[in-house]
């Protein structure tokens, strides 16, 4: 296989690692399993010698064979089982671009055929179904009928102002579905004219990216625009981080977008969204993708400042030092073990602050903090700001 799935820059910046070992420091894989293999350093070591192994006219001077198939294989535990949270490249002081780098590498994996069995079910489920869990495209929107007095309807509209795209995970997964329901609860007391795109959202192709399956975004990421084009729409809200992301790195600069609690802030600031006292203390966890991946750190601290009789508690790693829960990077389809170690340490961390509810903005970050805490029967609640801002809502 050539090098052709790495762009000059990332090739450069493979080249400018000192070894300084900062990036396994900060790895939640790597402490979690306890694997020196896991970390960032291990990786581009392994890449490297991967690369020089291809290379043409050094390969045939010295009489060197390409990788063999097991070697790639074995090379590969390490590509994927990552949670591309970004600790790594944060912490860099070179400045490499690590993340790019991480799904480069699985992009190569997948063409030199040395990949994860369930990368093919992911693949499978988007070609076929158009969302991550091969579920019915046209039940996207479902979880409205599960809502108090939504509308005949439910929220999808001819045209709108706004679109809410709602995400694989918060569509279909009935755990985290309390967040699309609080949000357009939210909305509508809020007097925005929002719509769902309903079995015409597809997923926003960040798991293909995640897959090492770049190749197949760009069919989504088409169909997505024509979607919201469709609608007249000019701004678009993400209660998903990695949707939010997506379209922020991949999309064209063709509309107005805000993750949820961006929007949110800009509801208050015009006085459309009233919040009432609601006693509680909370911690809040960043998510990998909104915080050190968007950069969105104060919104949603404002938010929860906002709602009166709400303490804050930060914890001990906050903002851009703030660990993963585990549930990034597809590692939960791909090591489930490995997934569940981060988020016990992320819920032992939370523990550490006394609340008695940890907030994020992120429906995987639910998802797989409260599977871990729900499984122990650890005594803290888990919730998006989504339904934090719900349970304070002063209805009109």
């Amino acid at each position: 296989m050539a090098n052709k799935d790495y762009s000059i820059k990332e090739l450069i910046g493979l080249e400018a690692c000192t070894d300084c070992r900062l990036c396994a420091d900060v790895c939640p894989a790597a402490s979690a399993a306890f694997d020196g293999r896991l970390t960032g350093v291990y990786r581009l070591s392994g890449i490297k010698k991967i690369l020089r192994e291809r290379a043409g006219i050094i390969r045939r001077f010295f009489g060197i064979k390409d990788p063999s198939p097991a070697r790639l294989e074995n090379f590969s535990e390490t590509v994927f089982r990552c949670t591309l949270c970004g600790n790594c490249e944060e912490v860099c002081p070179v400045g490499i671009q690590l993340k790019d780098l991480w799904l480069s590498m699985r992009q190569d994996m997948v063409h030199s055929r040395a990949y994860p069995k369930k990368i093919d079910m992911i693949k499978n489920n988007l070609a076929k179904s158009r969302n991550v869990f091969d579920e019915d495209n046209e039940e996207r929107a479902e979880w409205v009928d599960d809502m108090r007095d939504a509308p005949d309807h439910g929220f999808i509209k001819e045209s709108a102002e706004v679109v809410y795209f709602t995400g694989c995970v918060s569509s279909f997964f009935p755990m985290v579905q309390k967040i699309p329901m609080a949000l357009a609860e939210t909305l509508e007391v809020s007097g925005v004219d929002f719509t769902l795109l309903g079995e015409e959202e597809w997923c926003c192709g960040f798991p293909l990216l995640g897959a090492g399956l770049r190749d197949m975004a760009g069919e989504f990421i088409d169909h997505n625009i024509k979607a919201i084009r469709k609608k007249g729409a000019q701004k678009i809200i993400f209660a998903c981080p990695s949707c939010y992301q997506m379209w922020r790195e991949y999309y064209p600069d063709e509309f107005e977008i805000f993750h949820v609690t961006e929007f949110l802030i800009e509801l208050l600031k015009n006085k459309q969204l009233q919040l009432k006292e609601l006693p509680m203390t909370v911690t809040y966890h960043d998510p990998c993708d909104l915080g050190r991946g968007a950069r969105v750190f104060e919104a949603p601290r404002d938010i929860i400042h906002s709602i009166p009789g709400v303490n804050l508690i930060e914890l001990a790693d906050n903002r851009e030092s703030c660990r993963c829960c585990g549930g990034g990077g597809n590692l939960e389809m791909i090591d489930t073990k490995l997934s569940a170690e981060i988020a016990k340490r992320k819920i032992d961390d939370v523990m550490m602050t006394g609340a008695e509810a940890v907030i994020t903005s992120c429906q995987q970050c639910v998802r797989t903090m409260n599977t871990f805490v729900r499984r122990n029967k650890i005594p803290i609640e888990v919730m998006d700001i989504t339904e934090l801002v719900k349970r304070a809502l002063k209805k009109k």
